[in-house]
């Protein structure tokens, strides 16, 4: 029997509140299955995490224990792309090219910390410059919070790499989830496959090995909206 989020849910019999219930909904396939894996193979290593799914440009955080804590739109790197220019954090901002906007997929351990103004941001990348903040507003021409109020994830391509969301989530999810520890953070692929990037693999194709004469579980919930 398959082991995803929303039978989990059911069989266990769990009542999300209705706006981590929204935010359940707003989860792709490939995030659903990403975080699936993230919970049973316990790669986040007890720590929170946050899944950014570029495709769609949002991103969701999760507690150690893989309870969606909040689901958020996101702008990201104007440039479609999984790599970084090697040596790009060291850079001026204004000598990198538009194609050379990319945000970096893959697996990375991410703490917050103070940028140079002051403001609290998580740093996922250092050595790319890149890291996850409050939407930045300076540049009114560029519409930014404009772009994360529309529905559809096709503006949401305008920064040179960074993740921004939106302030209020910033301040009571983000923050609050990595607050006192580092975490990881998971930025999905858009040119390769979660597997070559993360070696991950489906769940429901990879049941847990069990001692003789056990039974196996009719279904565990893997990571489960908070009560």
């Amino acid at each position: 029997m398959a082991r995803g989020l929303f039978l989990s849910l059911a069989l266990a019999g769990l009542s999300a509140q209705p706006a981590v219930a929204q935010d359940i909904a707003q989860l792709s396939p490939a995030s659903q299955k990403l975080a699936d894996w993230v919970v049973d193979s316990a790669d986040n290593h007890q720590r929170p995490f946050l899944i950014v799914d570029k495709t769609q440009a949002r991103v969701f955080v999760f507690d150690a224990h893989g309870q969606l804590r909040g689901a958020a739109p996101a702008l990201l790197g104007l440039a479609v792309g999984d790599d970084s220019v090697p040596g790009i954090g060291e850079r001026k901002l204004s000598s990198i090219r538009p194609e050379e906007r990319t945000t970096p997929a893959g697996r990375f351990v991410a703490s917050l910390d103070r940028n140079l103004h002051g403001d609290e941001i998580l740093w996922v990348d250092y050595d790319a410059a890149i890291s996850l903040h409050r939407v930045v507003t300076s540049q009114p021409k560029e519409r930014r919070a404009e772009r994360l109020a529309t529905p559809t994830p096709l503006d949401n391509r305008i920064s040179y790499g960074c993740i921004n969301v939106p302030a209020p989530f910033y301040d009571n999810v983000v923050s609050p989830a990595f607050t006192g520890t580092d975490g990881i953070v998971y930025v999905l692929p858009e040119t390769r496959s979660a597997r070559e990037v993360f070696g991950s693999y489906d769940v429901g194709e990879h049941p847990r090995p069990q001692a003789p004469g056990q039974a196996a579980p009719a279904s565990v919930p893997l990571y489960t909206a908070s009560q």
